[in-house]
This record gives C-alpha cells, sequence and structure tokens, in this order.
C-alpha cells in the first residue's frame, strides 16, 4: 500500500518483524519498510478497542484503533494479520477420537498417521510446517506409502531444511538454521559465519541516492571443522529463484567448501554465495 503512497502503519509486537527469520533480514527488512516511509510501531502490546466510525468504501469508510495507552489512530482500512487457527470443527474430529493438541491442530506421527489407524492428516491442520509445497509433498509421500510398491512403504516427508521464501520487497529467502539457533545447537566456538551487502547490478544504471533502497545481503551459516552449511539466508532482487537450487545443496549437507568448488557464474547476485570470503 505504502508503495501506491497510501499512508501506511505497521504495529509490531516487538522490535522488528519476521521474527522467526534470521536477525540479519529482521534488522534489514525492518529498516528497508522504514526507509520506503512505512510508519513502524514497535512493541505494540495490543488495541484497547477498533470503532468503526463510519461505512463505505475507500476513504468513505472511517475506523479509529485506540491503544492500550490511549493514542488513537484513524484510518481507512485495518489488515489483522496475527496468524490462523485449524478449522477442524466442523470435522467433528471428536466421534472417532482423533486427538489434537493444547492449539487444536491434529496429532500426527512423522507418517502422518493421527491417534487413529486408518485415519491421516496433511498440511496447515497439522501445525507443523504451513506451506502448501509442503503439504503437496506430505500427500505425495503419504500415497507412496500407502499405494505404492513395497520399496516406498518408509516413505516420510523430512521437515529439516525447508527453504521458504517471503515475496516482500525485496524478496527473503531462507533455509536451515538462524544464526542464534545454530550458535544454541553447535556452540559459538563452532560457527563461522559468511557475510555480504550489495546492490545488484541490475541497479548499476539508476540514481546513486536509489541504491540504498534496493540492497541485496546474503549470509551463510556453517558448522564445524567440515564447515557444514546448516544455514542460508538471503534478501534482494529474485532471491526466491536462486533459493530453489541452493535449498538442494544445503538438503544434500553441502560444506562451505563444496560452494567454494562451484564455479561462479558471472554477472550475478547468486555468485556472491559461491565467492564468499
Amino acid at each position: 500500500m505504502n508503495a501506491v503512497d497510501v499512508e501506511t502503519h505497521m504495529f509490531i509486537r516487538g522490535e522488528h518483524f519476521l521474527r522467526k527469520f534470521d536477525p540479519m533480514i529482521q534488522k534489514t527488512m525492518t529498516e528497508r519498510y522504514e526507509a520506503a516511509g512505512v510508519h513502524i510501531h514497535r512493541n505494540h502490546s495490543n488495541f484497547k478497542k477498533i470503532e468503526l466510525i463510519r461505512d463505505g468504501k475507500g476513504k468513505d469508510r472511517l475506523i479509529k484503533i485506540t491503544n492500550n495507552d490511549g493514542t488513537e489512530f484513524e484510518v481507512n482500512e485495518l489488515l489483522w494479520a496475527v496468524g490462523r487457527a485449524p478449522e477442524v470443527e466442523d470435522l467433528r474430529l471428536d466421534i472417532p477420537g482423533v486427538k489434537l493438541n493444547p492449539s487444536g491442530y491434529v496429532e500426527v506421527d512423522e507418517y502422518q498417521n493421527t491417534s487413529v489407524e486408518g485415519i491421516y492428516a496433511i498440511g496447515d491442520v497439522t501445525g507443523q510446517a504451513e506451506l502448501t509445497p509442503v503439504a503437496i509433498a506430505a500427500g505425495r509421500q503419504l500415497g507412496n506409502r500407502i499405494f505404492g510398491p513395497p520399496e516406498l512403504k518408509h516413505s516420510k516427508i523430512s521437515y529439516e531444511n525447508i527453504p521458504t521464501v517471503v515475496f516482500s520487497h525485496p524478496e527473503v529467502g531462507s533455509i536451515g538454521l538462524t544464526e542464534p539457533e545454530a550458535r544454541q545447537q553447535y556452540g559459538d566456538d563452532k560457527i563461522k559465519i559468511y557475510h555480504t551487502k550489495f546492490t545488484a547490478m541490475f541497479y548499476d544504471f539508476i540514481p546513486a541516492e536509489e541504491k540504498p533502497q534496493n540492497p541485496t545481503e546474503m549470509k551463510l551459516i556453517c558448522a564445524g571443522p567440515q564447515e557444514k552449511v546448516v544455514g542460508l539466508h538471503i534478501l534482494g532482487l529474485g532471491v526466491g529463484e536462486m533459493l530453489q537450487g541452493f535449498g538442494v545443496a544445503v538438503k544434500m549437507g553441502a560444506t562451505k567448501k563444496d560452494f567454494d568448488s562451484c564455479i561462479a557464474i558471472h554477472p550475478t547476485s547468486a555468485e556472491e554465495l559461491v565467492t564468499l570470503r
């Protein structure tokens, strides 16, 4: 909305948005949106009251928002992005006895079996990784296991190292552990970070003062003496396309040496990931 000259306010519960992503992504994206003109209200607890003052469309509609501290905002539209809950009530899962977890998601094991034999659950309703391709992959593996040949009877999806992209401006891509997660899992002395930040060549011909508005930033998180790549985080133009390929490498257990051994494709942004020092 801000990009089409609409005054936009974002109320977030912490210092940065995209809280589950690597701190590099959180910091750069929050700064980028602020620099673009989005009004970000940090450490926001909740709204005390929301009132429809005047109904209508577009500017004719008026909503008053009152914060817990008494401050007020009048807006035309309100987008409430506070997560989702599983919609299972109409399924009457209590009749066969399918167990739900405390958050209302269907409990499943690693093979998508529910607590009742012959009833399976995949996708968002299990609360594991709420992404469409994950549900598709889980369904395929379940189909292989139930209807496939004997060699597929143990087929199951791996929920580790799932590549994730946010189609924001700029795009964000992530796979594996964040830096805090890696340090907690392996220890500070076992982690090495490779990082770079630059402006993609696509923007070479725009005015110099506009280049900071289009950052590209990359981080490799490596663990152990072999420097296995346990986290890869990128933001910038076209990173969704980049991550699909690099995601395969991370899933296969690639090391920093493996990345370095790949000849760079020049001139691209992706070449930075195989030339990091």
